[in-house]
């Protein structure tokens, strides 16, 4: 599994090459949109963001899903989003304020499912941990965008 300092260089090159490429390459990995997130650091009350891949929508919801390749500690992105659920996402064609939270159990199933059918890594994840990788729903901000 990568180590923090791996995946923080991975999301700096990501950004690096969409802002090379004038947006034109970037914003698909593995068959799957991506978008870019940014939260307010817990700690800091500081903008972190981080490139993230968006494996299916759900009611119309973007979904991401709090996996970190397995690890057994969430990924930081998520800690954030728990303390404060306004996000912010930049994708290839559009930038606005959405609402996150987290799918509960009436849901996450059938998300889970739909997810794990299409890109069975997020299972193999799944098998690495012992936590329950959490699934967030990005909802958009009323009259924001």
């Amino acid at each position: 599994m990568p180590n923090d300092s791996f995946m923080k260089l991975a999301n700096t090159l990501h950004r690096s090459l969409i802002k090379v490429t004038a947006g034109k390459r970037g914003w698909d990995a593995f068959g799957m949109p991506v978008i870019k997130l940014t939260t307010i650091g817990r700690v800091s009350g500081q903008d972190r963001t981080v490139m993230l891949t968006s494996p299916i929508s759900f009611d119309g919801d973007i979904c991401l899903v709090a996996s970190k390749g397995g690890d057994d500690r969430h990924p930081e992105w998520y800690m954030n989003l728990l303390k404060n659920p306004k996000v912010k996402i930049e994708t290839q064609s559009e930038n606005k304020t959405m609402f996150a939270h987290v799918l509960g159990d009436e849901h996450y199933e059938e998300v889970w499912e739909e997810i794990t059918d299409k890109y069975p890594n997020y299972g193999a994840y799944q098998n690495k941990t012992q936590r329950k990788i959490p699934i967030i729903a990005l909802k958009e901000v009323s009259g924001d965008s």
